[in-house]
């Protein structure tokens, strides 16, 4: 079902509609607690009104390419363009994904769904593993849409992972970003990485999210050593939580001296104080393993490109809602919506009153 029925036209984004996004989130009855929010945020499956996708292999590195699925509107370089990154052991086909596309595609958008490298069935398309500071991988798709595409606006979406590597690769570009990147959200971003990987392994609660992606990581990497026997080998023993993971397995064949190593160079914390593009972060403060220290945070407040939203509950990466004239799912709604205000912006700017006598740049 392409959900062309569905749209609300990004070029015609009314401020009633704004406002009718900028709720504050209240949880959906009998789903105030934290686990109870994600875990049913993650097996609650969402409506897709995306058509068909473009399937489109992108050249990152020499020897890497990572797998984008793409459904693009009629004339698609005028159009907002979203591409969006799942979180760790995701893919293109993660829940949130695919709702965020959904409501981008409604709203008129290109989509492009990412999967990071090795991410959806394709550990055979580079010899390298994927790991947090991976920011690179998306600039470079970005920069291909821009340069190939010839596409005019562009917005970048991650959830968990996924929101610290859009955010360091914001900072990393800082006031040098593409003309146009129009805006960048960051939903349960694990900006700090260290902090995420000892809550996620300190709380009994935390464990069964710990075995999950442990499970799957490990699984992932004795499919990189039947098909790289010469680069990998049997760790020298089997990793008991993430960061003996990231320590044993992540740092050595990444290029890092260390887990912690690891932790400090690819976390988004050490730039988000240098982006300067319109930029929502949505955090709960009861979500259970994603941290944000104080001294994250106070660079995310003083920043005047960011806003950040911090409701009391939510979870990790859920955020379900009343399903009040839509399906609940507030954040994606949120970066929809934050997505076609910046849009809307750029095409038709508001005069304001600015000494210069021309409308604010904002």
């Amino acid at each position: 079902m392409s959900g062309n029925s569905h749209h609300f036209d990004l070029f015609h984004f009314t401020s009633a509609q704004a406002n009718s996004v900028s709720e504050p989130f209240v949880p959906r009855r009998f789903l105030r607690n934290n686990h109870a929010q994600t875990l049913a945020g993650n097996f609650l499956p969402r409506e897709s009104r995306l058509p068909p996708a473009e399937e489109r292999l992108f050249q990152v590195e020499e020897d890497v390419q990572v797998l984008c699925h793409c459904h693009w509107q009629p004339e698609r370089t005028t159009r907002m363009t979203v591409i969006i990154l799942h979180g760790l052991e995701g893919s293109s086909l993660s829940q949130y994904v695919i709702g965020t596309g959904s409501k981008a595609w409604d709203a008129g958008m290109n989509v492009v769904r990412m999967n990071m490298r090795n991410c959806g069935g394709t550990e055979q398309l580079t010899p390298t593993l994927y790991h947090s500071g991976l920011s690179c991988d998306i600039g470079a798709v970005a920069r291909t849409l821009i340069e190939q595409d010839s596409l005019q606006q562009l917005a970048l979406i991650g959830y968990s992972m996924g929101g610290n590597l859009v955010l360091k690769l914001a900072g990393e570009w800082g006031a040098a970003a593409p003309a146009q990147l129009r805006a960048v959200a960051a939903v349960s971003p694990a900006a700090d990485l260290g902090a995420c990987a000892d809550a996620i392994h300190e709380l009994k609660s935390n464990r069964m999210y710990e075995w999950k992606f442990l499970t799957g990581l490990m699984r992932r990497y004795d499919r990189k050593r039947n098909l790289f026997p010469r680069i990998y080998g049997e760790p020298k023993r089997r990793p008991r939580s993430i960061r003996e993971f990231d320590d044993i397995i992540t740092a050595p064949y990444s290029g890092f001296n260390s887990a912690d190593d690891y932790y400090h160079r690819a976390a988004a914390a050490r730039v988000v104080d240098k982006i300067a593009v319109p930029t929502l972060v949505i955090h709960a403060k009861d979500d259970p393993f994603i941290r944000i220290l104080p001294e994250t945070r106070a660079k995310l407040e003083g920043n005047p490109h960011i806003t950040l939203l911090e409701p009391d509950h939510g979870g990790h990466c859920a955020f379900l809602a009343q399903p009040n004239g839509y399906d609940g799912r507030w954040a994606e709604r949120r970066v929809v919506s934050f997505f076609q205000q910046h849009f809307f912006q750029q095409q038709f700017p508001e005069p304001t009153s600015s000494p210069a006598g021309r409308p604010d740049a904002g």
